[in-house]
């Protein structure tokens, strides 16, 4: 009898340490997936979030204004934004995830060392390829995003975009220090500095591009990563959908983009325009920590942790434009960084909870067209608001983001609601 059962037990433990060694293998092809994605964003942002660390001085050297900075920043990302609803849609129809990622880095990074062409006085081709580079962007989002979802289910939503975004926002600290360090080191004029920052931000450009080749070489069908069988659409959360999308509206309208920061940190002269990709830098470092912490909360709080991380950065405003020195730009800075770090994991995280396999791609796009329109907005009437006083810019959009917290709550009820 004994024996029996220490037989049985034997057989048991046996069993369990097959399935887990069995589980371990499944699961590293998934984590390379994942990590090497990442990677990919990495030098992405190298390239593009460089770039945007300077966007706001370069254009202001030019001659743009304020009003300039934040129409075109905000017009980018509504086209780079609402594209993605027709990219989306267009991905989930072909399943060409894999070229039509690749078109959209292409478009998206090359633009970047182009502005090196751009002469003095030229801002109106500097906007024009800063549009290009966001509609690289919406080109290759919605389908990158999707072939990232294949590998949640296994790893968890919170999880596999905490890990893009936390690698992804590496790179967006290494580009704005890379060119800190060019233009501190830089001898002539300012112009030239921004034009060397732009052509040197071409090296990680080329990089993104083979690591790109080399992941769809290895990984050609990562949908087979997605075990799910949920391919058809459930209403469930329909209603949580809604309030969902509502709330990013506010969201987006209210969160500054960063060229305006460096505009107004430029025109206050508290600060060394040199330094501007240092702070910058300072941004993504704490964008991609936040992005880890909230990634990993969300898989054990859901939607409760877009409140959270939402109510900490909705001040944000306050102490960059209505303070005026730089122990308070940092503070700024610093909860900007939680908002964005929160918004690139959590926001796509609940997308992948709420919506199946097969509509990810018009899923994704969907949310990006309503976020990127409203951003458009916020971003023009701020800028607006901003030539007029920095003062109504800070009411502005510390009303927006305390709306939008109220309204993540909601949503974060109504789905508890639609679980249960």
């Amino acid at each position: 009898m004994i024996w029996d059962i220490l037989i049985c037990e034997i057989r048991q433990e046996v069993r369990s340490m097959m399935h887990g060694k069995a589980r371990e293998k499944q699961i590293l092809p998934v984590m390379a997936f994942v990590i090497l994605m990442g990677i990919v964003s990495m030098f992405s942002d190298m390239t593009h979030e460089g770039a945007r660390s300077i966007y706001g001085s370069f254009l202001g050297l030019l001659g743009a204004s304020g009003a300039v900075v934040g129409f075109v920043t905000g017009l980018g990302e509504m086209i780079g934004y609402s594209l993605r609803l027709i990219t989306g849609y267009i991905a989930d129809r072909s399943k060409k995830y894999w070229t039509i990622t690749f078109v959209g880095y292409a478009v998206n990074l090359l633009a970047i060392p182009l502005l090196a062409l751009v002469p003095k006085n030229g801002w109106i081709l500097a906007c024009v390829l800063i549009i290009a580079e966001r509609i690289g962007k919406a080109v290759r989002q919605p389908s990158k995003n999707t072939l990232v979802s294949f590998a949640a289910k296994q790893i968890g939503e919170g999880k596999t975009f905490a890990i893009q975004e936390f690698l992804d926002q590496i790179g967006a600290f290494l580009g704005p220090v890379l060119l800190f360090v060019v233009l501190y080191v830089k001898q002539g004029s300012e112009y030239s500095g921004y034009i060397l920052c732009f052509l040197l931000l071409g090296i990680p450009a080329l990089i993104t591009l083979s690591l790109l080749v080399v992941a769809s070489k290895t990984f050609p069908h990562p949908e087979h990563f997605d075990l799910s069988e949920g391919h058809h659409e459930t209403k469930k959360y329909r209603r949580s959908f809604v309030w969902y999308m509502i709330a990013i509206s506010f969201l987006a309208m209210g969160f500054v983009d960063f060229p305006l920061i460096t505009l107004h940190i430029a025109r206050s002269s508290y600060v060394s325009a040199k330094c501007l990709p240092l702070i910058y830098a300072l941004a993504m470092l704490v964008d991609a920590l936040a992005a880890l912490l909230f990634g990993w909360l969300y898989d054990r709080m859901g939607m409760k942790v877009l409140v959270i991380s939402s109510a900490i950065s909705a001040g944000f405003s306050f102490f960059i434009f209505g303070m005026n020195s730089i122990g308070a730009t940092i503070v700024g800075v610093i909860l900007w960084g939680v908002g964005m770090g929160a918004q690139e994991t959590v926001l796509k995280s609940a997308i992948t909870t709420m919506v199946s396999v097969n509509s990810r791609g018009k899923a994704f796009g969907l949310f990006a067209t309503v976020f990127g329109i409203f951003w458009f907005v916020g971003s023009w009437l701020m800028g607006l608001l901003y030539d007029v006083s920095p003062t109504y810019l800070v009411f502005f959009s510390v009303a927006a983001q305390i709306l939008a917290v109220s309204l993540f709550f909601i949503t974060s009820r109504t789905k508890e609601a639609a679980i249960r």
